[in-house]
């Protein structure tokens, strides 16, 4: 779940969940973004302290809800322990997705359209314009997080792309805005929901985490803005 950007609380909530279902008496978790700590005693006979760390996380909804879900089946009796945990293996190495291709699809579709429910702008040249970008934008930012492990230069390189690419085709088509088109463009890359869970945590009294993801949601819009400002300010847009 943490891999899949869900909120800590709710990490949280569901393992004691799933720990007193399983017969055990004391359940003390602490979840991080980048990290797991439990501690589990029956009561009887032993107790158990573990740590996980987290080193991937992305956004996948689909498989926050299906842990979600089979920890409701394993409070229901619908599945015993051991059931919960192939269903869990299973969730976490084959939980379905998109193809990239569709992904990239949906993002130029994305771009387009916001860029006109913002500006309420309906103009025919910078609409495609912004779906294009956006999805070359998404494109490049995804490739670029396979081939590197340094964080927010994958958001930096995309920003740059895009404002290049914005700016040569405003020399080209003088009818296109770069504003209007970047704005629209840039909505693919800009870290919402991290910025939502952020502050969800905060609300909930997760101070570590929330403080956590609300720097790392900051960065990443100073890392798209500054990949765009780049562009502008040496190619005089």
């Amino acid at each position: 779940m943490l891999a899949g950007g869900s909120e800590m609380y709710r990490v949280e909530d569901t393992m004691r969940r799933i720990a007193v279902n399983a017969g055990i008496k004391e359940v003390n978790v602490f979840a991080m973004p980048t990290g797991l700590f439990v501690s589990l005693d029956d009561g009887e006979t032993s107790s158990v302290t573990e740590l996980e760390s987290v080193k991937e996380r992305s956004i996948n909804l689909e498989l926050v809800d299906r842990v979600n879900e089979l920890s409701r089946e394993f409070a229901d009796k619908r599945i015993d322990l051991c059931q919960l945990e192939e269903k869990l293996t299973e969730v976490e190495e084959h939980t379905p997705s998109f193809p990239f291709w569709l992904q990239v699809i949906g993002a130029g579709s994305l771009s387009a359209t916001l860029m006109v429910l913002f500006l309420d702008v309906y103009d025919w040249v910078d609409f495609p314009v912004a779906g294009l970008i956006g999805a070359s934008g998404y494109w490049m930012d995804a490739w670029l997080k396979r081939h590197t492990k340094v964080r927010f230069l994958a958001e930096l390189i995309a920003a740059m792309e895009m404002g290049l690419v914005a700016i040569l085709v405003s020399w080209l088509v003088p009818a296109s805005n770069v504003n209007n088109i970047l704005i629209g463009a840039l909505m693919t890359l800009v870290p919402g929901l991290a910025m939502t869970n952020a502050l969800r945590d905060l609300f909930m009294g997760d101070w570590v985490s929330g403080i956590v993801r609300m720097c790392e949601a900051v960065m990443t819009a100073i890392a798209l803005g500054g990949g765009v400002g780049i562009m502008i300010r040496f190619l005089g847009a």
